[in-house]
């Protein structure tokens, strides 16, 4: 496998190599299921859906698990602010991130624990922790003794004399730089019986239990949002390592989207609601979108790039539609090496994209100057660069009905503006006028661009 990744423990980009040939196991740091998802939120879920793929694609078995935070601080906050049990809440939000992964087509993960089902684990971790000296108990808490691990701040590059935890000050503590594993048991909230006492697990220790009971001690990547370098994988790998675990061999982390330059967070009202957001596009070209930077970097959210990206797509779509139309089915083909050769330096989509994007053009070309077998092989290599990215336009999850009527409601847009496209060229503006007005009346926006019409919906008021 020629993959190479950008591992942030080495700050340094290294060959993959798995542990078991063929194989790659993954853990991926999920949703802590306090509201609803952003897009903020299921970036990674794409992003690491991608590498996924990809390693697929290069022959791997792939385990990837992605857990489910349903007990924390800031659930039981939210909870009981609403006036509504614990679990409920966390339910209700773990189908909203459900939903919001499947509509982008993230492929469900081969395991998807939950950590209010893993205290037994956390337990047993706990308990290796003490008996090695790294841990202690106090009044009911049990803390991880920062000091005691010389090697922390190793993933994050934090100097132990300048950790911060972010937690609340608490008596039991020896060091303010130590962390939570385990806290006591307050009036109200919900607990599990220990060894120490009755209480709930930390956040740190719930994912390097998780991670151990489903990939063993030693795993190929550990994957996450940038903002959780530090502390949460930092803890998690200190921990992990202190209890004799190997743990995990890469770290790679995603960037965030950003609005208005800062982080989209709840706590900066500056939300963009998956929901919301697939009333102006479709699920794939919101997945595109999010897909279409480096994985790395940093997307700034705006309605502009939102529907760029999303005409981008459907010039691809519409490039095998046409094909299929005039020529036959395009079956998934084969790669185009600079394709191959972007993917492989850690995941380098905009490249991949490129690659994708000159094959359209080639395409085009190809089936406006009647050569078929041209088209037809550049539609198929298109499928197959798609399908790597999780938008292949044929696959049945874009085009069934369970879409909600997305693809033939962008046939017939399509079909219509092309009326209206005609109608211009014989400068014929009362009938071009016409079916603009159509479509602004149906919900349909229309911009011209130097590469042609671009169409959005826009959300129509109810009328009360």
């Amino acid at each position: 496998m020629a993959l190479h990744l950008y591992d942030t423990m080495t700050r340094s980009l290294r060959p993959f190599r798995p542990l078991t040939p063929g194989r790659a196991s993954i853990y991926l740091c999920g949703a802590t299921v306090q509201g609803v998802p952003h897009i903020g939120h299921v970036r990674s879920g794409v992003a690491f859906d991608v590498l996924r793929r990809w390693l697929a694609a290069n022959g791997a078995d792939v385990l990837l698990v992605r857990n489910v935070t349903d007990i924390d601080d800031k659930i039981l906050t939210k909870a009981a602010e609403a006036g509504r049990p614990w679990w409920e809440w966390a339910q209700t939000h773990e189908r909203a991130f459900s939903d919001a992964y499947d509509a982008l087509g993230v492929l469900p993960p081969s395991a998807e624990p939950r950590a209010t089902g893993h205290v037994t684990q956390m337990v047993t971790l706990m308990e290796r922790l003490l008996d090695s000296g790294h841990a202690y108990a106090a009044d009911g808490d049990v803390y991880f003794d920062v000091r005691s691990w010389p090697s922390y701040g190793e993933l994050s590059g934090h100097k132990v004399d300048d950790v911060h935890q972010g937690e609340s000050a608490a008596t039991g503590k020896r060091d303010p730089r130590d962390f939570t594993l385990w806290k006591a048991a307050k009036p109200g909230e919900p607990s599990w019986p220990t060894p120490w006492g009755a209480g709930r697990p930390g956040w740190h220790l719930e994912c390097s239990a998780m991670a151990q009971a489903y990939l063993g001690t030693e795993f190929d990547i550990h994957c996450g949002g940038l903002d959780l370098v530090f502390p949460h994988h930092e803890n998690e790998l200190a921990q992990s390592r202190a209890a004799g675990d190997a743990f995990a061999g890469t770290w790679l982390h995603n960037g965030w989207v950003t609005l208005g330059g800062e982080k989209m967070s709840k706590s900066l009202g500056n939300v963009l609601s998956v929901p919301a957001v697939l009333e102006r596009v479709r699920p794939q070209e919101l997945r595109y979108y999010l897909g279409s930077a480096h994985y790395r970097s940093t997307i700034e959210f705006s309605e502009d790039a939102l529907q760029e990206a999303a005409a981008g797509y459907r010039r691809c779509e519409s490039f095998v539609l046409r094909v299929a139309d005039r020529v036959g089915r395009p079956e998934k083909g084969l790669l185009r090496a600079e394709f191959t050769a972007a993917m492989d330096d850690d995941l380098g989509v905009p490249a991949a994209l490129a690659a994708v994007h000159g094959c359209v053009r080639e395409g085009n070309t190809a089936l406006e100057a009647g050569d078929h077998t041209a088209a037809l092989g550049a539609a198929s290599s298109v499928r197959a660069m798609l399908d790597v990215l999780g938008v292949d336009p044929l696959d049945p999850r874009w085009v069934a009905p369970a879409t909600g009527g997305g693809h033939a409601l962008g046939v017939l847009v399509d079909a219509t503006l092309a009326q209206r496209t005609t109608a211009r060229a014989a400068k014929d503006w009362t009938t071009a006028d016409a079916v603009r007005d159509l479509l602004a009346l149906a919900g349909i926006d229309v911009t011209d661009t130097p590469d042609g019409p671009r169409w959005t919906v826009h959300a129509k008021e109810e009328d009360h």
